[in-house]
């Protein structure tokens, strides 16, 4: 065990107490005690957790936790900081958290689908059929109000997440295939997924096609783009993307055309019909770009520190991104959630399972190997919870359209850190087969 993480091991007693705490006020006329000390119990898990060699896969979930009950019993907490709307805020941490995975690929993740054409192929079919119907017949079956409905449909019409990649590399899977299907579903789903909300939620809903399609290519394509540029500037085997002055330049270049972009470039930068790409997929990408840039004159050049800082930093800054975007969504549909809820968790339970069995065993009737096979069931399990997320408050305009996501995403968490650890401890017996 790491030592200094070894004090963080006692968070666990921290844990029991406030879960005590809460047992013997639940029946007492004290129960709004109870809402720190959950808050405090789930922090001190999700800490607990980071220190435990094989909990610490759901310290992310726990986090969330953590932060959707700070939003349910301080809702106003991720509503305004005096006269300022957070939700403004959940776009560009969309774009940051695109933006990381992007810096996490290569042009090569991309070419590779012309070596493995016919099991992304698979993938991608089973993807955007599997779980777009299933997640329509819930919603239809479970009878949720439309707005809640068209979430449904929504997170079962979005490309798969990046916790896909973890999980496959867990599960013994094919982490190359994972990567570069990912890569692939995310890039055709500006016209994938406005296509199938228009035909499936749009029975519940108004779809803006063009309008989900443009808003896709700002919130997602652009940052992934500018994410593998900034993997050129940090990875690069070329030396002159090394030296201190060809790094400051980039940094002050792409700061400085942020700046101006920001201030003089008109919001809309292309228009059709009504509607249209905003700009500032680009302000965030070029910014991002230089602020990287800067990172690693500092920490390379200047301080000899690790070459894949980037890599420590990432989990961190894609955690923190979505916890503040699922808190600021659960702070706005609070009441709606306390009455959905349930229900909502049964449709994710369900949806992800059909996901991981369809996904399996398609795979395998498509003469997939075990490894592939494995790695398409968490394709077509796990979505982009943050781009759904996204979509819904951006495009859609709703916030109990984004309960969804929000209760999808920590189920997916929890149900494919199980089913990864489930199929590592049984590789040796799953070996081979095709």
């Amino acid at each position: 065990m790491n030592n200094d993480r070894s004090w963080m091991m006692h968070f666990k007693y921290v844990a029991l107490l406030c879960l005590i705490l809460c047992a013997g006020i639940w029946p007492t006329s004290y129960r709004s005690m109870m809402g720190p000390l959950l808050i405090g119990m789930f922090a001190s898990l999700a800490l607990f957790a980071l220190s435990h060699p094989i909990l610490k896969s759901f310290a992310f979930t726990l986090w969330v936790f953590a932060f959707v009950t700070v939003s349910m019993v301080y809702p106003r907490v991720f509503l305004t900081w005096g006269k300022f709307d957070l939700g403004i805020l959940i776009v560009p941490l969309i774009q940051i958290i695109m933006f990381g995975m992007g810096t996490t690929l290569s042009v090569k993740d991309f070419t590779r689908v012309f070596k493995m054409p016919w099991p992304v192929c698979v993938g991608l079919v089973l993807q955007f059929s599997i779980m777009p119907l299933t997640g329509y017949v819930l919603a239809t079956s479970l009878g949720f109000e439309p707005q809640v409905a068209a979430g449904v449909v929504l997170i079962g019409s979005c490309p798969g997440g990046v916790a896909s990649n973890l999980m496959t590399f867990l599960a013994g899977g094919d982490v190359a295939l994972s990567v570069t299907m990912t890569s692939c579903s995310t890039m055709v789903s500006p016209l994938m997924t406005p296509f199938l909300m228009q035909r499936l939620a749009g029975q519940f809903i108004e779809i803006n096609f063009l309008g989900m399609m443009f808003s896709i290519i700002n919130m997602i394509i652009v940052p992934i783009v500018a994410g593998l540029i900034t993997n050129r500037i940090l990875y690069s085997e070329h030396k002159v993307l090394r030296t201190g002055k060809v790094l400051a330049g980039i940094s002050g270049g792409c700061i400085a055309l942020a700046c101006v972009l920001f201030q003089f470039a008109p919001a809309k930068v292309f228009t059709y019909g009504d509607a249209s790409l905003q700009k500032d997929g680009l302000v965030v990408g070029f910014l991002l770009i230089g602020v990287v840039a800067l990172a690693q004159l500092i920490i390379r050049t200047w301080l000899a520190g690790p070459e894949r800082w980037m890599d420590r930093a990432l989990p961190i800054v894609s955690m923190v991104g979505i916890c503040a975007i699922i808190a600021i969504i659960t702070a706005r549909s609070a009441d709606k959630l306390m009455s959905v809820g349930p229900l909502l968790i049964v449709a994710a339970v369900v949806h992800n399972f059909v996901g991981y069995i369809l996904g399996y065993w398609f795979a395998r009737l498509a003469r997939l190997d075990e490894r592939a096979c494995r790695t398409v069931a968490f394709e077509v399990g796990l979505q982009n919870g943050g781009m759904a997320s996204g979509l819904a408050m951006n495009v859609l305009k709703s916030a109990p359209a984004a309960l969804a996501p929000a209760i999808f995403g920590p189920w997916m968490n929890i149900s494919g850190s199980v089913l990864a650890t489930w199929w590592h401890r049984s590789a040796g017996k799953t070996e081979g087969k095709k």
